[in-house]
């Protein structure tokens, strides 16, 4: 890798500290949460190393799973079809090659979404389905592992990120009562490759609006890229590298997979629990290699009640004159719900970003 790579490379954290507290680790976790909490500060994604939580084999194997049920006939994954819920998310459902649209375009790609099951499924309410599962051999067991072990290490961050922003104790029990019932959600993507005259994306920049997203993708590279405005970013990419988005000016930036790790990044709860401290980070998928390219991104969500406003500990650390405004709080499931329902409104199709 190239200095001026390496420089603008994403930061890798291992969450082996976190993974017990041992007295003797304290000293480690510190040091952990310190460097967590400027990577939310600078870049709003990281590289998760998770190698000492789970076996690098067990999410290669999801990807392979994922892969077998999208080289499915078209009639066998329509088993599983969005329109069997009657537009209802919420459950496992295929959603179909460019059935997703982001800012105006279709995304080339077709998915398996999964909701937290909820207590009285409805087909009319967005978000309010049942989970469907994909009838391959292995796949609903190995895939309700993983959620599993993600809900357990969404939480396992939340503490780091509460000891990195100088939260108490207490503040800490606080904030973990509004993610305690995580309203998760776990997508299955696959991403045929772009043709080569076509200039659209596989999966249009974003920002994500929930919690934490925790991404596992097989190994093609240069394929998700995160937008960056930091000032040494774009002093080492040249200014004919710089794009404008929006009202930022800034670089894309591979995070290519790295063995071991997955990709996290926080959503908008977190601006609202940080008062802006922490950011929401753009980011798209392009994939042009001639693979057919499997991810599998987990959100990590607050509860679906959850209160979400800005902590005193986030509060504390922003200098009264970077004060300048108060983000409003937020009913997590009521945010979620325009967000979505907005969609099915318009199109009876709906995209979790």
């Amino acid at each position: 890798m190239s200095s001026a790579a390496a420089a603008n490379a994403l930061p890798i954290i291992s969450i082996a500290p976190f993974l017990s507290q041992d007295p003797s680790g304290a000293e480690l976790r510190a040091s952990t949460a310190t460097v967590l909490h400027e990577a939310c500060v600078e870049y709003g994604f990281f590289y998760l190393d998770i190698s000492a939580y789970v076996d690098p084999a067990v999410p290669a194997r999801l990807a392979d799973l994922g892969r077998d049920f999208f080289y499915l006939s078209q009639e066998e994954k329509d088993l599983i079809a969005l329109k069997n819920e009657g537009g209802a998310r919420g459950a496992g459902l295929l959603i179909a090659l460019k059935e997703n649209v982001t800012n105006g375009k279709a995304d080339n790609h077709e998915g398996i979404d999964f909701y937290k099951p909820v207590a009285n499924p409805d087909k009319t309410r967005p978000l309010w389905g049942e989970n469907q599962w994909p009838v391959l051999p292995g796949f609903k067991a190995h895939y309700e592992e993983w959620i599993v072990k993600m809900k357990a290490l969404g939480l396992i961050v939340m503490e780091a990120m509460a000891q990195g922003l100088g939260m108490t104790e207490e503040e800490w029990i606080g904030l973990r009562a509004q993610v305690d019932d995580s309203f998760w959600v776990m997508r299955v993507i696959g991403y045929p490759p772009l043709p080569n005259d076509d200039n659209g994306f596989s999966c249009g920049a974003h920002k994500d609006y929930g919690c934490l997203t925790f991404l596992y993708a097989d190994p093609t590279p240069s394929a998700l890229q995160v937008f960056s405005s930091r000032p040494k970013a774009l002093a080492l990419a040249g200014p004919d590298m710089a794009v404008q988005v929006g009202s930022e000016k800034g670089v894309w930036i591979n995070a290519d997979p790295i063995p071991g790790c997955v990709v996290c990044n926080i959503g908008e709860m977190w601006e609202i629990w940080t008062n802006g401290l922490y950011r929401s980070t753009l980011h798209q998928v392009v994939h042009r290699s001639s693979n057919y390219r499997v991810s599998i991104p987990f959100f990590f969500e607050p509860n679906f009640d959850a209160d979400v406003r800005p902590l005193a500990a986030a509060l504390r650390l922003q200098k009264p004159e970077d004060r300048t405004e108060y983000r409003e709080p937020v009913i997590y499931g009521n945010f979620l719900m325009g967000k979505v329902g907005n969609n099915f409104a318009a199109s009876g199709k709906g995209k979790y970003d």
